[in-house]
């Protein structure tokens, strides 16, 4: 899964220490979420997408080999 989180985020000047804090994961959860070692759980996704205001799909993109079983 592609993700733009944390060009959202630098753009917003949070970082994400403040983020995690604000979503109630750790700091190393966004990092990893960041280096798309982590797919987020939906109730997270949409934590995160509320905090910038805009929708789960604009900062969150699946991948072709995220289509493959």
């Amino acid at each position: 899964m592609k993700s733009i989180l944390k060009e959202e985020r630098k753009k917003k000047k949070i970082t994400q220490e403040q983020l995690a804090t604000l979503v109630g994961v750790s700091r190393q959860s966004i990092n990893a979420i960041e280096r798309g070692k982590y797919t987020p759980s939906t109730v997270l996704a949409l934590k995160i997408s509320e905090i910038f205001n805009t929708s789960v799909n604009r900062l969150f993109e699946l991948e072709a080999e995220d289509y493959a079983s």
